[in-house]
């Protein structure tokens, strides 16, 4: 009896439902190719429901998602409602509420695909950022006191406690083990990166600091570690990102740098991140916004969606499908696309879906 896999797709918000519409086209395809069924159940979270009902993600909607086995997200964003109130009430919440405790970033150049790195191609840019998803800054401790006054004080405190960091840096050994360049055939040994802030932030990356080390030389001995400034993280981004392999760190530094692990893969329009629940439900989704000015106008790039798609599946355990999924945006990134920039592909939204569709049925 084939295996089936639940659902649950939020389109979202100005382009979301039209990248989604080709990631969703690509998994049928790839389900039917490899013997599983996927069924589809899709929600109107978003910036029109809210318009509509004030609801963002009530408690009943977290409640149905628990229900599924993973959630494919479009995009959240609509210039209608004010910057934070979507972002806080549904991603933000389903993250918190469904426990997605890891944020895992792939960082990888396809070939055709420029980067704006002089001298760097996809030989060089392959990592992988796992960054703790649940805690830090986002937690939202702290507040205002004199609000409005010229004295006015702002807190907002970076919370962590050791389970939070453990569990994110078990994920992360673990990934590291499996996933890393020598298990890929390429390097001599996985490393896994801690990247942080020791020399001035004391007290959280101290804790992640002994934690990384303690579990690395009881559990991890056949891991490298190694440890870098969230500063020179940045630097060495961008100056020799082969020297990176999984890096792991905390929520704040981790938002940072895997927008810029995105620009240096080529891009918005080709990354895509997991918010994962190990043990849980994940939801996964292309990195770039709802870009409303291109709504309805079948130009914007799916292949993150695509690509998020794809994560999904591998995290799903249907290791061979997504597989041949991202081989199939690398053959279409190489041999079909002119850009990864709206409106500039040489082809519509949907005619891209189709050409990785094709791949994969092939």
């Amino acid at each position: 009896m084939a295996k089936s896999y639940k659902i649950a797709v939020m389109p979202g918000d100005g382009t979301g439902p039209e990248v989604t519409a080709e990631a969703v086209k690509v998994l049928k395809t790839a389900a039917g190719k490899f013997g599983f069924k996927v069924d589809l159940t899709e929600f109107d979270f978003g910036g029109e429901r809210y318009k509509r009902t004030g609801e963002t993600l009530p408690d009943s909607g977290v409640k149905e998602l628990r229900q599924f086995d993973a959630i494919l997200l479009g995009a959240i964003g609509h210039p209608d409602v004010a910057p934070g109130i979507l972002e806080k009430g549904i991603l933000l919440k389903a993250r918190f509420e469904l426990d997605q405790y890891i944020n895992l970033r792939p960082v990888k150049l396809y070939p055709g695909v420029e980067t704006p790195i002089k001298g760097k191609g996809p030989e060089d840019i392959d990592f992988v950022v796992v960054r703790e998803n649940t805690g830090d800054l986002y937690t939202g401790t702290g507040g205002f006191t004199m609000k409005g006054t010229p004295h006015e004080v702002a807190v907002q405190s970076a919370v962590y406690n050791r389970f939070q960091v453990d569990r994110c840096l078990k994920y992360a050994f673990e990934y590291a083990r499996k996933h890393g360049k020598k298990s890929r055939g390429r390097g001599k040994n996985n490393t896994l990166a801690l990247s942080g802030k020791t020399n001035v932030l004391t007290y959280v990356y101290d804790l992640w600091e002994r934690a990384f080390n303690e579990m690395g030389a009881a559990e991890y001995s056949d891991i490298v570690r190694e440890y870098y400034h969230v500063d020179a993280t940045c630097m060495w981004f961008v100056k020799n990102p082969e020297w990176f392999d999984v890096i792991v760190t905390g929520n704040m530094f981790g938002d940072i740098i895997t927008d810029l692990g995105a620009m240096i893969q080529g891009g918005m329009g080709i990354a895509a991140g997991g918010n994962i629940n190990p043990e849980g439900v994940s939801m996964f989704e292309p990195i770039g916004g709802s870009a409303p000015k291109y709504t309805g106008k079948n130009v914007i790039n799916p292949l993150a969606a695509i690509c998020a798609a794809q994560m999904m599946l591998a995290t799903l355990g249907e290791e061979k499908a997504a597989d041949v999924i991202e081989k199939a945006v690398m053959s279409v990134t190489a041999n079909k696309l002119e850009s990864l920039q709206a409106g500039r592909m040489g082809y519509s939204t949907t005619q891209v879906g189709d050409l990785v569709a094709e791949i994969v049925a092939d």
